[in-house]
C-alpha cells in the first residue's frame, strides 16, 4: 500500500505545486479535504495524525499550529514555512547540504523546507566556507531577483489583477529595505558565516524563476584564491547529485547575459562563478525556479527521501 500524504494548506502557490507534482504518481496516495472544511481545526488534525507525512504549505503561526495538532509520533512532517527553518529538532531539507544530508532527511521525522534565496546563497557560499577557500567572517553581500509568484497568492494578485487594492505595475522593486528580511537567520546558519550577510532582494514583473549573485573581491581575502579553485570545490561538492549543476567556466566565460526564468518548471539548480583573474574578483550566481528548487520540487525531493522512495521521483 502506498504511503498516503496530506497537504495542509494545498490551495496556496506553494501547496498546488506540490499537489501537481504528486497528483499522478503511484507510489504515495494523496488526502485530501473537501473545501467546506479544510480550515476546520477538527478536520485538519484527523487528516494531519493518519496520514504517514504532512506537508505544511501555511503561514508561521499555522504551521505551529498544526505540528502541535499532531499526536501521532509516527507522522513525518514537512514545513514549508519558515517557521522551523532553524529550530532544534528539525533538519534542514537541502539535500545538497553535506555529504549526508540526505541520509540525515531520510532518518528524519521532521524537516524544514528551505527558502528559494537561502537554496541559492547557501549552495553557493557554504562549500566555499566549509573548505576554508572563504573566511566565515567574511562580509557578504547577497543580491537577488525573483518572480512575483515567490511572494504567495496576494502579491501574485497584485501583479496580474489591476483591479486589487494594491496593483503592482513597476517592473522592477526591491524590499527587505530595513535588512531584517527573515531569510537571513537561515542564511547565516547554514552558508557557516559568523556575521549576518547583507540581503538585498528584489522583485521582477514575471511570474517565476530568480538569479541569487554573490559579488567577491578575491583581493580580500586572507590566501590567493583564483576563480577556477572556487569552481572546483563547487564541481566538487556537487559531483553526482541529480539536481544541483556546476556550469563549466568555458559556458561563463562565453556569456554575455543570464535571464532568471531558465530552469522555470524544473527542480534543477545550476550554479555559476563568473570570475575576471586580473582584477581579483568573481561573481557567483545561482539560477533555479523559487516555486521549484526553491519551494515545492524540493519539498517533493525531500519527501521522497523521507518515505523510502526514488529521491528523483516526480521531478
Amino acid at each position: 500500500m502506498a504511503p498516503t500524504v496530506f497537504i495542509d494548506g494545498e490551495a496556496g502557490t506553494t501547496g498546488l505545486q506540490i499537489r501537481e507534482r504528486l497528483t499522478d504518481r503511484s507510489d504515495v496516495a494523496l488526502l485530501h479535504l473537501d473545501d467546506a472544511v479544510r480550515k476546520d481545526t477538527t478536520a485538519r488534525k484527523e487528516a494531519l495524525n493518519s496520514c504517514d507525512l504532512a506537508v505544511l504549505c501555511l503561514p508561521d503561526a499555522a504551521a505551529r499550529e498544526a505540528v502541535a495538532l499532531i499526536e501521532d509520533n509516527n507522522v513525518k512532517v514537512i514545513d514549508a514555512s519558515t517557521a522551523h527553518r532553524t529550530a532544534d529538532g528539525w533538519v534542514y531539507g537541502f539535500p545538497e547540504l553535506n555529504q549526508d544530508q540526505a541520509a540525515r532527511i531520510a532518518a528524519a521525522g521532521r524537516v524544514s523546507n528551505p527558502g528559494c534565496y537561502p537554496t541559492g546563497a547557501i549552495s553557493l557560499l557554504h562549500p566555499l566556507i566549509a573548505t576554508g577557500l572563504v573566511p566565515a567572517d567574511s562580509p557578504i553581500s547577497i543580491n537577488a531577483v525573483s518572480g512575483y509568484s515567490g511572494g504567495g497568492r496576494q502579491n501574485i494578485e497584485n501583479y496580474e489583477d489591476p483591479s486589487t487594492p494594491n496593483p503592482v505595475t513597476t517592473p522592477l522593486r526591491s524590499y527587505g529595505l530595513a535588512l531584517m528580511h527573515k531569510h537571513v537567520p537561515e542564511m547565516r546558519k547554514y552558508t557557516g558565516l559568523q556575521h549576518d550577510p547583507i540581503f538585498f532582494p528584489q522583485e521582477g514583473r514575471y511570474s517565476q524563476g530568480m538569479l541569487v549573485q554573490i559579488p567577491l573581491n578575491l583581493w580580500s581575502l586572507p590566501k590567493p584564491v583564483k576563480p577556477t579553485d572556487l569552481h572546483n570545490c563547487l564541481s566538487a561538492w556537487y559531483a553526482n547529485r541529480p539536481f544541483v549543476t556546476v556550469a563549466p567556466l568555458e559556458e561563463t566565460s562565453e556569456r554575455t547575459h543570464l535571464g532568471p526564468e531558465g530552469l522555470n518548471g524544473t527542480n534543477q539548480m545550476t550554479l555559476y562563478v563568473f570570475g575576471n583573474e586580473d582584477r581579483e574578483q568573481v561573481v557567483l550566481v545561482a539560477l533555479l525556479d523559487n516555486l521549484g528548487k526553491g519551494a515545492s520540487g524540493q519539498a517533493v525531493q525531500c519527501l521522497n527521501l523521507m518515505l523510502g522512495l526514488d529521491e528523483t521521483a516526480g521531478l
